[in-house]
């Protein structure tokens, strides 16, 4: 069973930064699709973002444009989520995951369409 892995959660005070990672041990991200989704208590997983294997196109939800960067380092089998300018409702637990079906984002992004998915990470905005 693959599993992806997930850091750099953590508590920040509003506007300020943090950088996720997803690593994916024993499984080569390279050729797919990964996204970035996020869930809050209560509150369905969204996608927040994606990024294509291919030239690396990359796709935004529109909550977190402008904000948020996604990036991936092929050779190193890691994929980014730079966050910036956080908010109080940037507050979630925060999941990779992998497309094996696509190479590229195809918004809007279906959950059911990733099959590796890593555990999460928090992330908690507050002052």
């Amino acid at each position: 069973q693959v599993q992806l892995v997930e850091s750099g959660g953590g508590v920040v005070q509003p506007g300020g930064s943090l950088r996720l990672s997803c690593a994916a041990p024993g499984f080569t991200v390279d050729g797919y699709a990964v996204g970035w989704f996020r869930q809050a208590p209560g509150k369905e997983r969204e996608a927040v973002s994606c990024i294509s294997s291919n030239f690396g196109k990359t796709y935004y939800g529109d909550s977190v444009k402008g904000r948020f960067t996604i990036s991936r380092d092929n050779a190193n089998n890691t994929v980014w989520l730079q966050m910036n300018s956080l908010k109080p409702e940037d507050t979630a637990v925060y999941y990779c995951a992998a497309n094996t079906m696509h190479s590229f984002c195809a918004p809007p992004l279906h959950l059911d369409e990733y099959d590796y998915w890593g555990q999460g990470t928090q992330v908690t905005v507050s002052s």
